[in-house]
Protein backbone atom coordinates (compact mmCIF):
# COMPACT_ATOMS: atom_id res chain seq x y z
CA UNK A 1 0.00 0.00 0.00
CA UNK A 2 1.28 3.46 -0.80
CA UNK A 3 1.47 6.05 1.94
CA UNK A 4 0.65 9.70 1.13
CA UNK A 5 3.53 12.18 1.37
CA UNK A 6 3.36 13.91 4.78
CA UNK A 7 4.80 17.21 3.55
CA UNK A 8 2.57 17.71 0.51
CA UNK A 9 -0.69 19.63 0.24
CA UNK A 10 -3.91 18.32 -1.20
CA UNK A 11 -5.46 19.78 -4.29
CA UNK A 12 -7.83 17.28 -5.85
CA UNK A 13 -11.27 16.99 -4.33
CA UNK A 14 -13.11 13.71 -4.44
CA UNK A 15 -16.55 13.66 -5.94
CA UNK A 16 -19.37 11.20 -5.51
CA UNK A 17 -19.99 10.91 -9.26
CA UNK A 18 -17.94 11.27 -12.37
CA UNK A 19 -18.69 11.03 -16.10
CA UNK A 20 -17.51 8.02 -18.04
CA UNK A 21 -15.10 10.12 -20.08
CA UNK A 22 -12.66 12.47 -18.39
CA UNK A 23 -13.43 16.17 -18.43
CA UNK A 24 -11.02 19.05 -18.37
CA UNK A 25 -10.23 20.55 -15.02
CA UNK A 26 -7.91 23.17 -13.54
CA UNK A 27 -4.24 22.45 -14.23
CA UNK A 28 -2.15 21.56 -11.22
CA UNK A 29 0.53 24.17 -10.91
CA UNK A 30 3.14 22.56 -8.70
CA UNK A 31 4.88 19.24 -8.62
CA UNK A 32 4.40 18.98 -4.83
CA UNK A 33 0.63 19.44 -5.10
CA UNK A 34 0.36 16.77 -7.76
CA UNK A 35 2.66 14.34 -5.95
CA UNK A 36 0.55 14.52 -2.81
CA UNK A 37 -2.35 13.13 -4.81
CA UNK A 38 -0.49 10.54 -6.88
CA UNK A 39 1.59 9.05 -4.08
CA UNK A 40 -1.37 6.97 -2.96
CA UNK A 41 -3.27 6.93 -6.25
CA UNK A 42 -2.60 3.24 -6.76
CA UNK A 43 -4.03 2.28 -3.37
CA UNK A 44 -7.08 0.34 -4.53
CA UNK A 45 -9.02 0.44 -1.32
CA UNK A 46 -12.70 0.86 -0.73
CA UNK A 47 -12.74 4.55 -1.69
CA UNK A 48 -13.25 3.86 -5.37
CA UNK A 49 -15.17 7.06 -6.04
CA UNK A 50 -12.21 9.22 -4.98
CA UNK A 51 -9.94 7.34 -7.36
CA UNK A 52 -12.46 7.77 -10.16
CA UNK A 53 -12.57 11.48 -9.53
CA UNK A 54 -8.79 11.74 -9.75
CA UNK A 55 -8.86 10.04 -13.15
CA UNK A 56 -10.91 12.96 -14.47
CA UNK A 57 -8.34 15.66 -13.70
CA UNK A 58 -6.35 17.20 -16.56
CA UNK A 59 -2.66 17.58 -15.74
CA UNK A 60 0.54 18.68 -17.40
CA UNK A 61 2.01 15.64 -19.17
CA UNK A 62 5.57 16.28 -17.95
CA UNK A 63 4.33 16.46 -14.37
CA UNK A 64 2.41 13.24 -14.87
CA UNK A 65 5.39 11.32 -16.25
CA UNK A 66 7.92 12.71 -13.75
CA UNK A 67 5.71 12.02 -10.76
CA UNK A 68 4.55 8.61 -11.94
CA UNK A 69 8.12 7.45 -12.45
CA UNK A 70 9.25 8.81 -9.10
CA UNK A 71 6.34 7.32 -7.17
CA UNK A 72 6.72 3.95 -8.87
CA UNK A 73 10.47 3.95 -8.19
CA UNK A 74 9.92 4.76 -4.52
CA UNK A 75 7.27 2.08 -4.25
CA UNK A 76 9.54 -0.54 -5.81
CA UNK A 77 12.31 0.35 -3.36
CA UNK A 78 9.95 0.11 -0.38
CA UNK A 79 8.66 -3.24 -1.50
CA UNK A 80 12.15 -4.50 -2.27
CA UNK A 81 10.96 -5.87 -5.62
CA UNK A 82 13.07 -5.85 -8.77
CA UNK A 83 11.55 -3.83 -11.59
CA UNK A 84 10.83 -5.24 -15.03
CA UNK A 85 13.49 -4.90 -17.65
CA UNK A 86 11.27 -5.57 -20.62
CA UNK A 87 10.80 -3.14 -23.47
CA UNK A 88 7.58 -1.43 -24.51
CA UNK A 89 4.19 -2.99 -24.24
CA UNK A 90 3.20 -5.94 -22.14
CA UNK A 91 5.89 -8.44 -23.03
CA UNK A 92 6.22 -9.96 -19.59
CA UNK A 93 3.36 -11.03 -17.37
CA UNK A 94 3.85 -9.30 -14.01
CA UNK A 95 2.37 -10.98 -11.00
CA UNK A 96 -0.42 -8.97 -9.39
CA UNK A 97 0.23 -7.14 -6.16
CA UNK A 98 -2.10 -7.33 -3.18
CA UNK A 99 -3.91 -4.27 -4.49
CA UNK A 100 -3.71 -3.91 -8.28
CA UNK A 101 -3.03 -0.34 -9.42
CA UNK A 102 -5.93 2.02 -9.74
CA UNK A 103 -5.92 5.21 -11.75
CA UNK A 104 -3.21 7.82 -11.40
CA UNK A 105 -4.71 11.26 -11.32
CA UNK A 106 -4.63 13.05 -14.58
CA UNK A 107 -5.84 12.79 -18.12
CA UNK A 108 -3.27 10.69 -19.94
CA UNK A 109 -4.23 11.83 -23.41
CA UNK A 110 -0.97 13.78 -23.70
CA UNK A 111 1.26 11.16 -22.11
CA UNK A 112 3.63 9.40 -24.48
CA UNK A 113 3.35 5.70 -25.00
CA UNK A 114 5.78 3.44 -23.18
CA UNK A 115 7.66 2.85 -26.43
CA UNK A 116 8.12 6.57 -27.11
CA UNK A 117 9.11 7.32 -23.53
CA UNK A 118 11.93 4.82 -23.86
CA UNK A 119 13.28 6.32 -27.05
CA UNK A 120 12.83 9.95 -26.11
CA UNK A 121 14.28 9.66 -22.61
CA UNK A 122 17.44 7.53 -22.97
CA UNK A 123 18.83 8.90 -19.72
CA UNK A 124 16.17 7.07 -17.77
CA UNK A 125 16.94 3.49 -16.87
CA UNK A 126 14.67 0.65 -17.91
CA UNK A 127 13.83 0.08 -14.28
CA UNK A 128 12.51 3.65 -14.05
CA UNK A 129 10.29 3.42 -17.10
CA UNK A 130 9.14 -0.16 -17.24
CA UNK A 131 7.01 -0.12 -14.05
CA UNK A 132 4.78 2.39 -15.80
CA UNK A 133 3.21 -0.66 -17.42
CA UNK A 134 1.62 -1.46 -14.07
CA UNK A 135 0.33 2.08 -13.50
CA UNK A 136 -2.39 1.99 -16.08
CA UNK A 137 -5.18 4.53 -15.89
CA UNK A 138 -8.41 2.65 -15.34
CA UNK A 139 -11.92 4.04 -15.06
CA UNK A 140 -12.39 2.07 -11.87
CA UNK A 141 -10.04 0.65 -9.29
CA UNK A 142 -8.86 -2.68 -10.67
CA UNK A 143 -9.88 -5.66 -8.63
CA UNK A 144 -9.29 -9.37 -8.71
CA UNK A 145 -12.37 -10.92 -10.28
CA UNK A 146 -13.97 -14.18 -9.29
CA UNK A 147 -11.98 -17.03 -10.66
CA UNK A 148 -8.84 -14.91 -11.02
CA UNK A 149 -5.43 -15.92 -9.77
CA UNK A 150 -2.96 -14.13 -7.56
CA UNK A 151 0.51 -14.42 -6.16
CA UNK A 152 0.29 -16.22 -2.80
CA UNK A 153 3.28 -14.23 -1.55
CA UNK A 154 1.31 -11.00 -1.77
CA UNK A 155 -2.29 -12.02 -1.17
CA UNK A 156 -3.55 -14.79 1.08
CA UNK A 157 -6.49 -16.91 -0.01
CA UNK A 158 -8.59 -15.57 2.84
CA UNK A 159 -7.85 -11.98 1.85
CA UNK A 160 -8.72 -12.83 -1.75
CA UNK A 161 -12.04 -14.38 -0.78
CA UNK A 162 -12.85 -11.37 1.41
CA UNK A 163 -12.17 -9.05 -1.49
CA UNK A 164 -14.28 -11.16 -3.83
CA UNK A 165 -17.11 -11.16 -1.29
CA UNK A 166 -16.85 -7.39 -0.84
CA UNK A 167 -16.93 -6.83 -4.58
CA UNK A 168 -19.89 -9.15 -5.04
CA UNK A 169 -21.74 -7.28 -2.26
CA UNK A 170 -21.24 -4.00 -4.11
CA UNK A 171 -22.87 -5.45 -7.22
CA UNK A 172 -25.73 -7.00 -5.25
CA UNK A 173 -26.46 -3.74 -3.44
CA UNK A 174 -26.46 -1.86 -6.71
CA UNK A 175 -28.73 -4.39 -8.41
CA UNK A 176 -31.12 -4.65 -5.44
CA UNK A 177 -32.35 -1.07 -5.59
CA UNK A 178 -35.62 -0.07 -7.25
CA UNK A 179 -33.70 1.86 -9.94
CA UNK A 180 -30.25 0.57 -10.87
CA UNK A 181 -27.70 3.32 -11.44
CA UNK A 182 -26.43 2.17 -14.85
CA UNK A 183 -23.53 4.61 -14.84
CA UNK A 184 -22.29 3.24 -11.53
CA UNK A 185 -22.90 -0.30 -12.79
CA UNK A 186 -20.66 0.39 -15.78
CA UNK A 187 -17.90 1.70 -13.53
CA UNK A 188 -18.04 -1.40 -11.36
CA UNK A 189 -18.22 -3.71 -14.37
CA UNK A 190 -15.15 -2.28 -16.12
CA UNK A 191 -12.82 -4.29 -13.88
CA UNK A 192 -14.79 -7.51 -14.30
CA UNK A 193 -18.17 -8.80 -13.16
CA UNK A 194 -18.48 -11.58 -10.54
CA UNK A 195 -19.99 -14.71 -12.07
CA UNK A 196 -23.17 -14.82 -9.88
CA UNK A 197 -24.33 -11.38 -11.03
CA UNK A 198 -22.96 -11.41 -14.57
CA UNK A 199 -26.19 -12.58 -16.32
CA UNK A 200 -28.36 -9.79 -14.88
CA UNK A 201 -25.59 -7.20 -15.32
CA UNK A 202 -25.14 -8.06 -19.00
CA UNK A 203 -28.89 -7.83 -19.58
CA UNK A 204 -29.04 -4.42 -17.89
CA UNK A 205 -26.08 -3.21 -19.96
CA UNK A 206 -27.84 -4.67 -22.98
CA UNK A 207 -31.58 -4.11 -23.20
CA UNK A 208 -33.35 -4.32 -19.83
CA UNK A 209 -34.64 -1.12 -18.16
CA UNK A 210 -33.01 0.20 -14.99
CA UNK A 211 -36.34 0.26 -13.15
CA UNK A 212 -36.92 -3.08 -11.44
CA UNK A 213 -40.71 -2.85 -11.69
CA UNK A 214 -40.56 -2.50 -15.48
CA UNK A 215 -38.26 -5.48 -16.06
CA UNK A 216 -40.82 -8.35 -15.97
CA UNK A 217 -43.06 -6.60 -18.50
CA UNK A 218 -40.08 -5.76 -20.72
CA UNK A 219 -38.78 -9.34 -20.59
CA UNK A 220 -42.20 -10.69 -21.49
CA UNK A 221 -42.68 -8.21 -24.31
CA UNK A 222 -39.23 -8.81 -25.85
CA UNK A 223 -39.59 -12.58 -25.60
CA UNK A 224 -42.99 -12.38 -27.27
CA UNK A 225 -41.57 -10.14 -29.98
CA UNK A 226 -38.65 -12.49 -30.69
CA UNK A 227 -40.80 -15.60 -30.96
CA UNK A 228 -43.21 -13.70 -33.21
CA UNK A 229 -40.22 -13.21 -35.53
CA UNK A 230 -39.59 -16.97 -35.39
CA UNK A 231 -43.19 -17.74 -36.27
CA UNK A 232 -43.26 -15.19 -39.07
CA UNK A 233 -39.84 -15.69 -40.70
CA UNK A 234 -38.24 -19.01 -39.76
CA UNK A 235 -40.30 -21.18 -42.09
CA UNK A 236 -38.93 -19.13 -45.00
CA UNK A 237 -35.40 -20.46 -44.43
CA UNK A 238 -35.85 -22.98 -47.24
CA UNK A 239 -37.33 -20.46 -49.68
CA UNK A 240 -35.15 -19.70 -52.66
CA UNK A 241 -34.52 -16.13 -51.57
CA UNK A 242 -33.23 -17.17 -48.13
CA UNK A 243 -31.87 -20.68 -48.59
CA UNK A 244 -28.28 -19.52 -49.24
CA UNK A 245 -28.27 -17.58 -45.96
CA UNK A 246 -29.61 -20.52 -43.99
CA UNK A 247 -27.23 -22.97 -45.68
CA UNK A 248 -24.21 -20.84 -44.77
CA UNK A 249 -25.36 -20.56 -41.14
CA UNK A 250 -25.93 -24.31 -41.04
CA UNK A 251 -22.37 -24.89 -42.34
CA UNK A 252 -20.70 -22.36 -40.02
CA UNK A 253 -22.19 -23.37 -36.66
CA UNK A 254 -20.42 -26.76 -36.37
CA UNK A 255 -17.11 -24.96 -37.00
CA UNK A 256 -17.58 -22.80 -33.92
CA UNK A 257 -16.06 -23.42 -30.52
CA UNK A 258 -16.30 -24.83 -27.94
CA UNK A 259 -17.30 -28.02 -29.73
CA UNK A 260 -18.70 -29.60 -26.56
CA UNK A 261 -21.34 -26.86 -26.47
CA UNK A 262 -21.97 -26.21 -30.15
CA UNK A 263 -22.48 -29.84 -31.16
CA UNK A 264 -25.38 -30.31 -28.75
CA UNK A 265 -28.49 -30.46 -31.00
CA UNK A 266 -30.54 -28.09 -28.84
CA UNK A 267 -27.77 -25.48 -28.96
CA UNK A 268 -27.34 -25.84 -32.73
CA UNK A 269 -31.06 -25.22 -33.26
CA UNK A 270 -31.06 -22.16 -31.00
CA UNK A 271 -28.04 -20.64 -32.75
CA UNK A 272 -29.54 -21.29 -36.19
CA UNK A 273 -32.75 -19.49 -35.24
CA UNK A 274 -30.97 -16.52 -33.67
CA UNK A 275 -28.62 -16.00 -36.63
CA UNK A 276 -31.27 -16.51 -39.30
CA UNK A 277 -33.76 -14.12 -37.71
CA UNK A 278 -31.08 -11.47 -37.23
CA UNK A 279 -29.97 -11.80 -40.86
CA UNK A 280 -33.53 -11.52 -42.22
CA UNK A 281 -34.22 -8.46 -40.11
CA UNK A 282 -30.96 -6.73 -41.11
CA UNK A 283 -30.85 -6.94 -44.91
CA UNK A 284 -28.17 -4.23 -45.18
CA UNK A 285 -25.62 -6.76 -44.05
CA UNK A 286 -27.43 -10.06 -43.89
CA UNK A 287 -25.49 -12.97 -42.45
CA UNK A 288 -21.68 -12.75 -42.66
CA UNK A 289 -19.21 -15.30 -41.35
CA UNK A 290 -17.96 -14.04 -38.00
CA UNK A 291 -21.34 -12.95 -36.71
CA UNK A 292 -21.96 -16.55 -35.63
CA UNK A 293 -19.17 -16.36 -33.04
CA UNK A 294 -20.82 -13.41 -31.30
CA UNK A 295 -23.75 -15.52 -30.11
CA UNK A 296 -21.66 -17.83 -27.90
CA UNK A 297 -20.58 -15.54 -25.01
CA UNK A 298 -24.12 -14.29 -24.39
CA UNK A 299 -25.60 -17.78 -24.51
CA UNK A 300 -22.97 -19.24 -22.16
CA UNK A 301 -23.30 -16.42 -19.61
CA UNK A 302 -27.09 -16.68 -19.54
CA UNK A 303 -27.16 -20.49 -19.37
CA UNK A 304 -24.72 -20.47 -16.44
CA UNK A 305 -27.41 -18.73 -14.39
CA UNK A 306 -29.26 -22.06 -14.31
CA UNK A 307 -26.50 -24.67 -14.26
CA UNK A 308 -23.24 -25.20 -12.42
CA UNK A 309 -20.27 -25.52 -14.77
CA UNK A 310 -16.64 -25.57 -13.69
CA UNK A 311 -15.55 -24.50 -17.15
CA UNK A 312 -17.62 -22.50 -19.62
CA UNK A 313 -16.33 -24.78 -22.39
CA UNK A 314 -18.11 -27.80 -20.90
CA UNK A 315 -21.65 -26.44 -20.46
CA UNK A 316 -24.30 -29.15 -20.84
CA UNK A 317 -27.84 -27.94 -21.61
CA UNK A 318 -29.51 -31.36 -21.60
CA UNK A 319 -30.98 -30.84 -18.12
CA UNK A 320 -32.23 -27.29 -18.71
CA UNK A 321 -36.05 -27.01 -19.04
CA UNK A 322 -37.39 -26.02 -22.45
CA UNK A 323 -39.03 -22.85 -21.10
CA UNK A 324 -35.73 -21.67 -19.60
CA UNK A 325 -33.95 -22.31 -22.91
CA UNK A 326 -36.61 -20.21 -24.67
CA UNK A 327 -35.95 -17.31 -22.31
CA UNK A 328 -32.19 -17.63 -22.76
CA UNK A 329 -32.60 -17.71 -26.55
CA UNK A 330 -34.57 -14.45 -26.51
CA UNK A 331 -32.10 -12.77 -24.13
CA UNK A 332 -29.20 -13.86 -26.35
CA UNK A 333 -30.88 -12.52 -29.48
CA UNK A 334 -31.57 -9.07 -28.05
CA UNK A 335 -28.15 -8.65 -26.45
CA UNK A 336 -26.40 -9.75 -29.63
CA UNK A 337 -28.57 -7.34 -31.62
CA UNK A 338 -27.54 -4.49 -29.32
CA UNK A 339 -23.86 -5.36 -29.86
CA UNK A 340 -24.22 -5.59 -33.65
CA UNK A 341 -26.08 -2.28 -33.85
CA UNK A 342 -22.79 -0.60 -32.95
CA UNK A 343 -20.57 -2.48 -35.42
CA UNK A 344 -22.87 -3.28 -38.34
CA UNK A 345 -20.55 -1.54 -40.82
CA UNK A 346 -18.13 -4.41 -40.08
CA UNK A 347 -20.51 -6.71 -41.94
CA UNK A 348 -22.04 -4.66 -44.76
CA UNK A 349 -20.86 -5.14 -48.36
CA UNK A 350 -17.03 -5.24 -48.59
CA UNK A 351 -16.93 -4.90 -44.78
CA UNK A 352 -15.74 -1.25 -44.77
CA UNK A 353 -15.75 -1.02 -40.98
CA UNK A 354 -13.16 -3.77 -40.67
CA UNK A 355 -11.05 -2.38 -43.52
CA UNK A 356 -10.95 1.00 -41.77
CA UNK A 357 -10.17 -0.46 -38.33
CA UNK A 358 -7.29 -2.57 -39.68
CA UNK A 359 -5.83 0.54 -41.30
CA UNK A 360 -6.20 2.47 -38.04
CA UNK A 361 -4.51 -0.38 -36.17
CA UNK A 362 -1.55 -0.25 -38.55
CA UNK A 363 -1.17 3.51 -38.10
CA UNK A 364 -1.53 3.24 -34.33
CA UNK A 365 1.08 0.49 -33.98
CA UNK A 366 3.49 2.48 -36.15
CA UNK A 367 3.28 5.24 -33.51
CA UNK A 368 3.41 3.18 -30.32
CA UNK A 369 6.04 0.62 -31.40
CA UNK A 370 7.79 1.58 -34.61
CA UNK A 371 10.26 -1.32 -34.32
CA UNK A 372 7.50 -3.95 -34.40
CA UNK A 373 5.74 -2.12 -37.23
CA UNK A 374 8.95 -1.87 -39.26
CA UNK A 375 9.78 -5.54 -38.61
CA UNK A 376 6.39 -6.65 -39.97
CA UNK A 377 6.79 -4.38 -42.99
CA UNK A 378 10.33 -5.61 -43.75
CA UNK A 379 9.08 -9.20 -43.83
CA UNK A 380 6.07 -8.21 -45.96
CA UNK A 381 3.50 -9.18 -43.33
CA UNK A 382 0.34 -7.16 -43.95
CA UNK A 383 -1.95 -6.30 -41.06
CA UNK A 384 -4.97 -7.47 -43.01
CA UNK A 385 -3.50 -10.99 -43.06
CA UNK A 386 -3.82 -11.41 -39.29
CA UNK A 387 -5.87 -8.49 -37.92
CA UNK A 388 -8.92 -8.98 -40.15
CA UNK A 389 -9.95 -11.91 -37.97
CA UNK A 390 -9.24 -9.88 -34.81
CA UNK A 391 -11.80 -7.31 -35.94
CA UNK A 392 -14.26 -9.70 -37.60
CA UNK A 393 -14.48 -12.04 -34.58
CA UNK A 394 -13.61 -9.52 -31.83
CA UNK A 395 -10.57 -11.63 -30.79
CA UNK A 396 -12.80 -14.60 -30.00
CA UNK A 397 -10.61 -16.90 -32.11
CA UNK A 398 -7.44 -15.61 -30.41
CA UNK A 399 -8.26 -16.13 -26.71
CA UNK A 400 -10.18 -18.79 -24.72
CA UNK A 401 -13.93 -18.30 -24.23
CA UNK A 402 -13.47 -17.54 -20.51
CA UNK A 403 -11.19 -14.65 -21.51
CA UNK A 404 -13.65 -13.39 -24.10
CA UNK A 405 -16.35 -13.22 -21.42
CA UNK A 406 -14.06 -11.20 -19.15
CA UNK A 407 -13.15 -8.95 -22.09
CA UNK A 408 -16.82 -8.34 -22.83
CA UNK A 409 -17.44 -7.27 -19.22
CA UNK A 410 -15.31 -4.25 -20.05
CA UNK A 411 -16.51 -3.77 -23.62
CA UNK A 412 -20.11 -3.48 -22.43
CA UNK A 413 -19.19 -0.95 -19.75
CA UNK A 414 -16.92 1.13 -21.99
CA UNK A 415 -18.52 3.72 -24.30
CA UNK A 416 -18.35 2.26 -27.82
CA UNK A 417 -16.46 -0.69 -26.40
CA UNK A 418 -16.97 -3.06 -29.32
CA UNK A 419 -16.60 -0.44 -32.04
CA UNK A 420 -13.87 1.86 -30.71
CA UNK A 421 -12.12 0.54 -27.60
CA UNK A 422 -11.54 -2.79 -29.35
CA UNK A 423 -9.03 -1.05 -31.65
CA UNK A 424 -6.80 -0.19 -28.68
CA UNK A 425 -7.17 -3.69 -27.25
CA UNK A 426 -5.93 -5.09 -30.57
CA UNK A 427 -2.97 -2.69 -30.55
CA UNK A 428 -2.04 -3.70 -26.99
CA UNK A 429 -2.54 -7.36 -27.95
CA UNK A 430 -0.09 -7.10 -30.86
CA UNK A 431 2.57 -5.23 -28.89
CA UNK A 432 2.18 -7.78 -26.10
CA UNK A 433 4.03 -10.23 -28.39
CA UNK A 434 6.81 -7.86 -29.54
CA UNK A 435 9.64 -10.04 -28.22
CA UNK A 436 8.40 -13.11 -30.09
CA UNK A 437 7.61 -11.08 -33.21
CA UNK A 438 11.07 -9.54 -33.36
CA UNK A 439 12.68 -12.96 -32.96
CA UNK A 440 10.94 -14.31 -36.07
CA UNK A 441 12.90 -13.60 -39.25
CA UNK A 442 10.72 -15.34 -41.82
CA UNK A 443 7.41 -14.29 -43.41
CA UNK A 444 5.81 -17.71 -43.05
CA UNK A 445 6.86 -18.18 -39.43
CA UNK A 446 5.76 -14.66 -38.52
CA UNK A 447 2.32 -15.08 -40.04
CA UNK A 448 1.91 -18.54 -38.54
CA UNK A 449 2.73 -17.14 -35.10
CA UNK A 450 0.34 -14.19 -35.42
CA UNK A 451 -2.48 -16.48 -36.51
CA UNK A 452 -1.87 -18.97 -33.69
CA UNK A 453 -0.88 -16.93 -30.65
CA UNK A 454 -0.15 -18.96 -27.47
CA UNK A 455 -3.05 -17.83 -25.30
CA UNK A 456 -4.56 -21.19 -24.34
CA UNK A 457 -3.52 -20.76 -20.69
CA UNK A 458 -4.59 -17.12 -20.40
CA UNK A 459 -6.87 -16.14 -17.53
CA UNK A 460 -8.56 -13.03 -16.10
CA UNK A 461 -5.23 -11.58 -15.02
CA UNK A 462 -3.88 -11.57 -18.57
CA UNK A 463 -7.03 -9.89 -19.87
CA UNK A 464 -6.93 -7.28 -17.09
CA UNK A 465 -3.35 -6.37 -18.01
CA UNK A 466 -4.29 -6.20 -21.69
CA UNK A 467 -7.25 -3.92 -20.93
CA UNK A 468 -5.10 -1.68 -18.75
CA UNK A 469 -2.61 -1.13 -21.56
CA UNK A 470 -5.45 -0.58 -24.05
CA UNK A 471 -6.98 2.05 -21.77
CA UNK A 472 -3.67 3.88 -21.56
CA UNK A 473 -3.33 3.85 -25.35
CA UNK A 474 -6.88 5.13 -25.74
CA UNK A 475 -6.21 8.16 -23.58
CA UNK A 476 -2.91 8.83 -25.32
CA UNK A 477 -4.40 8.75 -28.83
CA UNK A 478 -8.22 8.75 -28.84
CA UNK A 479 -8.69 12.53 -28.75
CA UNK A 480 -5.65 13.26 -30.91
CA UNK A 481 -6.46 11.75 -34.32
CA UNK A 482 -3.40 13.37 -35.90
CA UNK A 483 -1.26 11.23 -33.63
CA UNK A 484 -2.24 8.27 -35.78
CA UNK A 485 -0.11 9.73 -38.53
CA UNK A 486 3.57 10.52 -38.57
Amino acid sequence: MWEPQPDAGSLLKSTAKMPTTPVKAKRVSTFQEFESNTSDAWDAGEDDDELLAMAAESLNSEVVMETANRVLRNHSQRQGRPTLQEGPGLQQKPRPEAEPPSPPSGDLRLVKSVSESHTSCPAESASDAAPLQRSQSLPHAATVTLGGTSDPSTLSSSALSEREASRLDKFKQLLAGPNTDLEELRKLSWSGIPKPVRPMTWKLLGYLPANVDRRPATLQRKQKEYFAFIEHYYDSRNDEVHQDTYRQIHIDIPRMSPEALILQPKVTEIFERILFIWAIRHPASGYVQGINDLVTPFFVVFICEYIEAEEVDTVDVSGVPAEVLRNIEADTYWCMSKLLDGIQDNYTFAQPGIQMKVKMLEELVSRIDEQVHRHLDQHEVRYLQFAFRWMNNLLMREVPLRCTIRLWDTYQSEPEGFSHFHLYVCAAFLVRWRKEILEEKDFQELLLFLQNLPTAQWDDEDISLLLAEAYRLKFAFADAPNHYKK
